[in-house]
């Protein structure tokens, strides 16, 4: 008999990303990083100028994060339980952008903090990996858990019929990112695991 599945993003919803990426270029790099509301195109600025490194640099920085320094992420508080207490009721799969050569990193990752669960790397909107995900999964019900708006948006073009929660466990971004759940694209938005823990139960 088919189980119910939840997909989820990784990167500020199961661990922290911004924080200690923005630790790691201020200790280790020539540039520094402050996230004034959510213009991440405008975090990065060199030490020197003051001035916004160039989109190419932001990807260049990113991917080096993603090479060398997954290690420096730390669970979402609650992520860690959740994703247990979820496991018993339904198939939990982790749905990342991330380029495909992070997917083995990603998951290493998360199994270190006590996550074992199957990971899926994508580019861009997330709609068709979903929809690829269902395909291959053919679950009873699922949902979708992301910390951006887009993603639900995408989720909601092709695969209207699944439940999404818009979550964001990172405090220092959550008050300044579009809402998918303002947006009518998301079912609900909860940006704690306490919270969100009773709702996605209530869905499967």
């Amino acid at each position: 008999m088919a189980r119910p599945l939840i997909i989820s993003d990784c990167d500020e919803v199961l661990l922290h990303m911004i924080v200690p990426f923005g630790q790691w270029l201020d200790e280790t790099q020539p540039v520094s990083f402050q996230l004034v509301g959510n213009d991440f195109a405008k975090a990065i600025r060199d030490k020197v100028t003051g001035e916004p490194v160039s989109p190419e640099d932001i990807w260049r920085y990113l991917n080096l994060f993603f090479d060398n320094e997954m290690h420096r992420q730390t669970p979402i508080a609650g992520a860690v339980e959740a994703i247990a207490a979820l496991k018993v009721h339904a198939d939990v799969v982790v749905l990342t952008n991330l380029a495909d050569k992070h997917n083995a990193a990603r998951k290493a990752q998360l199994l270190d903090h006590g996550i074992d669960v199957p990971v899926f790397t994508n580019q861009g909107p997330k709609g068709p990996a979903i929809q690829a995900i269902l395909d291959q999964y053919a679950p009873s019900h699922a949902v979708f858990i992301d910390d951006l708006a887009q993603h639900h948006g995408s989720a909601a073009d092709m695969v209207p019929h699944i439940d999404r929660l818009h979550l964001c466990g990172e405090p220092t971004l959550a008050p300044h990112i579009a809402c998918g759940f303002e947006a009518g694209h998301a079912h609900a938005r909860i940006d704690t695991w306490e919270h969100a823990l009773p709702w996605l139960l209530s869905r499967l």
